[in-house]
């Protein structure tokens, strides 16, 4: 029996949040696309909860909602209220309130595994994407088209590669696309707890001497932490028995929610930044964290990817309507102009503030809790810096904006 062989128009490597959403958004458009995923899909539609949660702004939000997705999510996903950031324990604080913009919740929390499975869902619901999984590739060549064979010996032809497969892409490495590593010598320690006062939507990051603790609702009473702790001293607290590790959570916590638990297991990997320098090439662009994978400071990790797949879905379907090859120059062109700009804002604008909030030296540290303060009390400037946060500032992809793509 012959291996089937599939014509696409775009070929995406990765079946993660960013490229599974890429190939939603370019199908709901009215254009071909196979996803290669190397993870079973079936396993992850079917976990129970694992102890992790996404921060989606607003922005991404619409962009979700614009692919289909949003609808299966509204009910499990958790409104931010608003968000305080603090310097440890001082008094002086920014504080963001969704009701200063009247533009409705600043971001949501949406448990990993709701997501995936809306995902997989919409993806299921549409004639013109193909998802394999478990698949990797065995070949793949750029010239003049992409043409591709898998480990099962299929072969898939296609007009334009998407390297979504991560911030350790073979895409990328395939490509020869150098990146730009910055490694942080921190370690991201992340799980949920369920506590006893309710939250109120309210998000808190509290910038500690190691690195930003970030406490972040969820539904049902529970919270979801991001811990970020030296790499040296990330092991002995993993090491902890739960209810050794709770104290240390508590130590950095407070009480202001009262008796907590742990509510799922606990997650750790290591912290740095990986900045492709290019996105594209011939008849490739990377998404996602093959393009960028940046500190999680400002929890903007996972809505960069977002904005790149709306991005580039935009400037494929554009290309399209106007018979332009969609893996051309002219694509890849604008694409790369349109996300670059925003992609290096946003690790610098991380890993600068990773290294402002920093270690405990008195005047440093004086002069953050200050501009803070500084900061909460021009309610302009505040304005601005929420949109940013929202996702709803700068150049932004027509979905976005809550618009429909061409197309569609």
């Amino acid at each position: 029996m012959s291996s089937p062989t599939y014509d696409a128009d775009a070929l995406i490597v990765g079946g993660g949040i960013v490229g599974l959403g890429l190939a939603c958004a370019l199908a709901d458009s009215g254009l071909s696309a196979v996803v290669v995923d190397a993870r079973a899909a079936d396993t992850r539609l079917d976990a129970g909860f694992d102890g992790r949660a996404s921060a989606i702004s607003a922005g991404s939000a619409r962009i979700l909602d614009g692919i289909g997705v949003w609808p299966a999510l509204a009910a499990h996903a958790e409104p931010i209220l608003e968000i305080r950031v603090s310097d440890g324990a001082s008094p002086l604080h920014l504080h963001y309130d969704h009701a200063d913009l009247g533009l409705g919740p600043l971001g949501y929390m949406v448990e990993n595994r709701i997501l995936r499975r809306a995902l997989h869902e919409r993806a299921r619901s549409l004639p013109r994407l193909v998802h394999l999984a478990p698949r990797r590739l065995e070949t793949l060549t750029r010239d003049p088209l992409v043409h591709a064979t898998l480990d099962d010996g299929s072969r898939i032809a296609s007009r334009l590669l998407v390297g979504a497969d991560g911030r350790a892409s073979a895409v990328r490495a395939g490509a020869g696309i150098a990146v730009d590593r910055q490694r942080y010598g921190q370690t991201a320690i992340v799980c949920t707890v369920a506590h006893e006062r309710p939250h109120r939507g309210i998000a808190q990051e509290r910038f500690l001497p190691a690195g930003p603790f970030a406490i972040l609702p969820l539904s049902d009473d529970r919270a979801s932490l991001v811990w970020t702790e030296r790499a040296e001293t990330a092991p002995a607290m993993l090491a902890l028995d739960d209810d050794d590790f709770l104290a240390e959570i508590r130590r950095r916590f407070t009480d202001y929610l009262g008796t907590v638990a742990l509510a799922g297991p606990r997650w750790h990997y290591p912290l740095e930044s990986v900045r492709a320098r290019r996105l594209t090439d011939r008849r490739l662009a990377l998404a996602g964290d093959a393009a960028h994978a940046i500190h999680p400071i400002a929890g903007q990790g996972l809505n960069l990817g977002i904005r790149d797949l709306a991005a580039l879905a935009e400037c494929a379907t554009e290309s399209a309507r106007l018979g332009l090859d969609i893996g051309g120059g002219r694509t890849l062109v604008r694409y790369q102009r349109w996300r670059r700009l925003d992609s290096l804002t946003m690790s610098l604008a991380t890993d600068g503030l990773n290294r402002l909030f920093a270690g405990s030296f008195a005047p440093v540290a004086a002069a953050r809790r200050v501009g803070l303060a500084a900061v909460n009390r021009r309610p302009a400037l505040k304005r601005l810096l929420m949109r940013h946060a929202m996702g709803l500032w700068g150049d932004l992809p027509r979905l976005a904006r809550g618009g429909p793509q061409p197309g569609s």
